[in-house]
């Protein structure tokens, strides 16, 4: 079969989407507006960029009516934003941050989820995730306007957290980071059932 975006509705190409392109990892990106609001909450078009500089991206859509989520807007407020790895363990509660909380309300306090404080930037941490990366706004790309207007933030990484249990000698092992990701629909995927690759030393 074949699909033509250019005839087709936003939720029927997102769906497609985001049932091919799978398994996304999840950015569970916790932010502070200007007035001290924290806001938490999850954002599967997500990776990285690149190492010079550290860097990442997070993909948050506008909302229904065209307004910037509340992410977005205070990302762009303040210039910063903390990513926190979604392992098992906290994917119940990433599901929960998922809800449309009002801008005047915080995932955090609602949700009772506890938090430690940045070194670098303001927004918290989640303290259950085994990972969380500090960054600074690098770049913001405004794709589309108006509803479900696709943006593009890229973020400097400023500061890494990473539990001790999870890495011996700069190495993480992935069977206790344990993240998961997502896939269409309600449907989630654990990083079990690996397997390795050499990498070739030469063309065959």
């Amino acid at each position: 079969m074949e699909f033509d975006p250019a005839e087709m509705g936003i939720r029927d190409v997102y769906s497609l989407m985001v049932q091919l392109i799978t398994p996304r990892p999840i950015a569970w990106v916790s932010t502070m507006s200007e007035s001290g609001i924290s806001n938490l909450a999850p954002y599967s078009f997500f990776n990285g960029v690149g190492a010079n500089p550290p860097s990442l991206l997070f993909c948050p859509a506008n909302r229904r009516d065209g307004s910037p989520k509340d992410s977005l807007r205070n990302v762009l407020e303040t210039k910063e934003f903390v990513v926190n790895v979604v392992s098992s363990a906290t994917a119940s509660q990433m599901n929960q941050t998922s809800a449309d909380y009002a801008s005047t309300s915080s995932e955090i306090e609602a949700l009772a989820i506890e938090t430690v404080a940045s070194k670098l930037v303001k927004p918290p941490r989640v303290a259950a995730s085994m990972a969380q990366f500090e960054c600074r706004l690098l770049q913001h790309i405004e794709l589309s306007s108006g509803p479900a207007g696709a943006n593009v933030v890229i973020g400097e990484i400023v500061m890494l957290h990473v539990d001790d249990t999870i890495v011996q000698e700069k190495i993480i092992d992935p069977k206790k980071l344990d993240n998961v990701g997502r896939l269409g629909g309600q449907s989630y995927a654990r990083t079990t059932g690996r397997f390795e690759l050499d990498r070739p030393s030469k063309p065959e």
